[in-house]
Order: structure tokens, then C-alpha cells, then sequence
């Protein structure tokens, strides 16, 4: 539901500017508004699971996340619905790490965890390619707000069932690290905020340099240095420094990042080259995933059955592999691409990577954690993911709004070239196809050095992989390596 809503909302936003009245600038803060609640307060979510018990900070935070879905459909003005998505924002950032961390405990270490986790990840992955053919639904068939709706009886109805098939864990005693609350959840916040203001705009114009990114940056990175302090420090920290001492750990963490900002820039680019180039309706381009979504699955489920097998580092290898040849493949499109010909391909390719890579990942990165810590092990999960997430709009935006500007730049001034020398007028609908032609020609390109990126960095995620992750099949396959033979 929470991964699903990002891309349900996204693909609205046109529908939401309309009936809303928002403007460019303010249009991007319904998308923002949500980003920064939900990034800035990860680590407190898992935290407050791991204190204050799981399942009591998983339902309040699906209960919160659903009736801001409730609002955010009911608003009436641009005020109320922003408001909405940063109560979304908070609901979603108590209820994801929660519930990652409620199926590490619930389920046993080996083949039932490494079961779980496959599910888990199938649902995470394909969730955001079900959200484009849900939007595509809903706004085809009903309108807008129900976006937000469809939230609502999902939310209630895990609300009502957490109690009767989720164990509760208990509650710790400690002091609360409020300074380490504060400066984490304002560093995150800060980032997030200053990479999705610092992207590239589609036509072209670059906000590194503005003043409000680089004095966000510069926060961010004082308050997170100063968390850092308050972490080695604190004898109750929101993420204690032990987390982050074992290298399958820590390396899964940043494996996350790279998938984060790789996959965002093959969604995204991707849903614009099939409306905008190929010229599908939202409906469509929700339907021409659906191949790779069965991709997914199908993956997913391969992994999480032989993981217990032949281990996690030869699937998060070929993983990492196969979706950075994927992403390469698919920086061969141009305007003359097809659906089948030029990228249906390269995204079964690619999903087939990510289904390898992602569900040995989450169980890598949560080996050998502490019961009690196993929440805020989980938030760093979903951090790597929505810091990826902001890092690819700002790299891989600006990497292919500034090579679609200048594509366009350069054809108009062949265009003014020719015209100067021609002695045939053309008519209107001429010069109209000539610009679509052009966009056509600049989108593709843009894109495709998008994907190099992607794939540039699904390549760093092999070599984090390769470099950091020693996690040994007995690890994950539940059977202690010295325990005597059965007779």
C-alpha cells in the first residue's frame, strides 16, 4: 500500500493540478510534502517499533496513513491536501520499518524467513508498477481522489486483522534519544529536501547553484555529522553504532541506496518515454508493465527458495548483474523504439535482476540483528531507498533534462538554419510534426543517457556487493554449521 501509493499519486498529479489549482512550483509539494515527513522520520519509526512495541506502532502508523489517505482525497484546496500527504508522510514512516521488522521476528531464521522476505519483496518491487495500472484505472473510470481513497479499506481492514495474527513485542525501558530524534530526522528531512529542489527542470534549467539547496545540503550535512556524535555517545541511541558494525549489514544498506536511485530513473523515465513518446494513455502504460511485473514475482520466488540453497552473494552477484545489463539495454532506446522491439526486452531483463537482488538483500540486512534493534535495522532499509529515491531525481534528472535541453536547443538552430535557406513554406501541420519529431528525438536521448547512469550505478551496486557481502549459506539456511550430524 505505502509503496504503491508514491507511484499512484505521481501519475495523478496532472489530474490533481487541474482540479486543485496548483501551479508548477506548487504541484511538486504534493510529491515533496510526503517525501519529507516520510524520509525525515524513518529512523524514528523503526525506533519507536523497537521501544514501544511493533504492532502498536504498526497499527497507529496504518490508521494515521489512512485516514490522511481519507483527507487527502476529501480536500477541497491546495493547503488541505499538502497538509494531508505530510500526515501520510508520518503514517507511512511508523508503518514501513514496523513492518518489515514484525515479519523478521515472526518468522524464523532460514527457509520460512528467507519465504517471508520473497514475498515481501515481491510486493515492495511490484508495487510501484501497480500503482501505474491502478492510476491508470482510476482515473480512466472514476477520478482523481480516489487515489487517496482506495488507501482507506485497505488500511482498515490490516488495522483490524494486525491484532489477531500479529504478535506484540515488548515494550523496552530506556530514555529516549530526543537529540538524536531531532538532528536525524532534520538532517534526513534536510537532504531530501535539498536533492529534490537541486534536480534539473525539463527545460533545462539547473537549481545546484540555488541558495535554498545549497544552504539544505550544507544543514543536512551538519546535522547528520552532529547525529553521528550523539550516536557513538548515547547509551540509548535511535540507531546504535552496533547496527552498523557488520559489513553484510552495512554493505546491504548502501546495495539499497544504489537500487533506490537506479530503480526511481527506470520508472520514471520509462512511464514518460511510453505517454510521451509512444503515446500511451495512463491505463495502457500501466498494462505494458504488466509483463515485468510477472517477472518480478516469478524471480522474487525463485530467490527466496534458493537462497537457502546456493546462498545470498551469488544471487545478489547475478542480481546486480542482470539488472545493470538491463538498464544498459534499455540506454540503446531511441524515438523509433517500440514497446516490443525496443524495451519490453531490456525490462523483463531488468526485473529479472531485481528479483534475484531484493529479497537476499533484506535478508542480509537484517542478519544477526538483535530483536531488539530489528526496527531501526529495518528503517535503514527504507532510508537507502527514499535517500535513492531523492539522490535519482536530483543525478539522473539532472543528467537527462540537461541533455533533452540542449538536443532541443541544437535542432532548433539547425531548424532556423534551414529555414533561412528554404523556398518552400511549410504548412502548420508540418511544423507541428517537425516539433514533435524533435521532442521525440531529444526525450530519447535524454533518457538514454539517464540509463547509462542507472545502469553505472546498478554496476557500483555489483562492486559493493562483491567488496563488502561475506554472509555464508548456513547463515540464512537456519541449520548451525557445527551442530552434529542426525543419526
Amino acid at each position: 500500500m505505502i509503496v504503491l501509493d508514491a507511484t499512484i499519486v505521481n501519475v495523478a498529479l496532472p489530474h490533481i493540478q487541474t482540479a486543485l489549482g496548483f501551479s508548477g512550483t506548487n504541484l511538486e509539494w504534493v510529491v515533496n510534502a510526503y517525501a519529507l515527513t516520510f524520509g525525515g522520520l524513518l529512523l524514528l519509526g523503526g525506533r519507536a517499533g523497537d521501544l514501544l512495541g511493533r504492532r502498536r506502532v504498526f497499527i497507529a502508523g496504518i490508521l494515521i496513513f489512512s485516514l490522511a489517505s481519507l483527507l487527502g482525497g476529501l480536500a477541497t484546496n491546495q493547503a488541505w491536501l499538502l497538509a494531508a500527504r505530510a500526515i501520510q508522510g508520518v503514517g507511512g514512516a511508523f508503518a514501513a520499518p514496523t513492518a518489515l521488522a514484525l515479519i523478521a521476528v515472526t518468522f524464523p531464521q532460514g527457509p520460512p524467513r528467507n519465504r517471508a522476505m520473497g514475498v515481501y519483496a515481491g510486493m515492495s518491487i511490484a508495487g510501484g508498477a501497480v500503482g501505474l495500472l491502478a492510476s491508470g484505472l482510476l482515473l480512466t473510470y472514476a477520478n482523481w481522489r480516489w487515489v487517496f481513497f482506495v488507501n482507506v479499506p485497505i488500511g482498515l481492514a490490516v488495522a483490524a486483522l494486525a491484532p489477531r495474527v500479529l504478535g506484540e513485542s515488548e515494550r523496552r525501558r530506556g530514555r529516549f534519544d530526543l537529540p538524536g530524534a531531532i538532528t536525524g530526522s532534520l538532517g534526513l528531512a534536510a537532504l531530501v529536501y535539498g536533492l529534490v529542489n537541486a534536480a534539473t527542470t525539463p527545460d533545462g534549467v539547473s537549481h545546484w547553484g540555488d541558495t535554498k539547496v545549497i544552504v539544505s545540503l550544507a544543514a543536512a550535512a551538519v546535522l547528520l555529522v552532529a547525529f553521528g556524535f550523539i550516536e557513538v555517545r548515547s547509551k540509548s541511541a535511535l540507531l546504535p553504532i552496533r547496527v552498523l558494525r557488520s559489513r553484510d549489514r552495512t554493505g546491504g544498506y548502501l546495495v539499497s541506496l544504489c537500487i533506490g536511485t537506479a530503480l526511481f530513473g527506470m520508472f520514471f523515465f520509462l512511464t514518460l518515454f511510453v505517454q510521451e513518446v509512444l503515446g500511451y494513455s495512463p491505463l495502457r502504460t500501466g498494462v505494458a508493465y504488466l509483463p515485468m511485473i510477472g517477472v518480478l514475482l516469478v524471480a522474487t520466488a525463485a530467490a527466496s527458495q534458493l537462497v537457502s540453497r546456493i546462498g545470498a552473494l551469488p544471487l545478489m552477484i547475478a542480481g546486480s548483474a542482470a539488472s545493470a545489463g538491463g538498464m544498459f539495454w534499455l540506454s540503446r532506446v531511441t524515438e523509433h523504439s517500440t514497446y516490443v522491439g525496443g524495451l519490453l526486452g531490456p525490462m523483463l531483463v531488468t526485473a529479472l535482476g531485481l528479483g534475484l537482488l531484493f529479497a537476499p538483500l533484506l535478508l542480509v540486512s537484517l542478519i544477526k540483528v538483535d530483536n531488539s534493534d530489528t526496527g531501526v535495522a529495518s528503517s535503514l532499509v527504507n532510508v537507502g531507498q527514499q535517500v535513492g529515491g531523492a539522490v535519482g531525481l536530483a543525478i539522473l534528472g539532472t543528467v537527462a533534462w540537461s541533455a533533452v535541453a540542449n538536443s532541443l536547443r541544437s535542432q532548433a538552430a539547425a531548424a532556423a538554419a534551414a529555414a533561412k535557406t528554404a523556398t518552400v513554406h511549410l504548412s502548420h501541420a508540418q511544423v507541428a510534426a517537425a516539433q514533435k519529431a524533435a521532442s521525440n528525438h531529444a526525450l530519447a536521448h535524454g533518457f538514454s543517457l539517464g540509463y547509462i547512469v542507472s545502469g553505472g550505478i546498478m554496476l557500483l551496486a555489483l562492486i559493493i556487493t562483491i567488496v563488502l557481502i561475506r554472509v555464508k549459506r548456513e547463515d540464512l539456511s537456519g541449520i548451525d554449521p557445527m551442530a552434529a550430524p542426525a543419526d
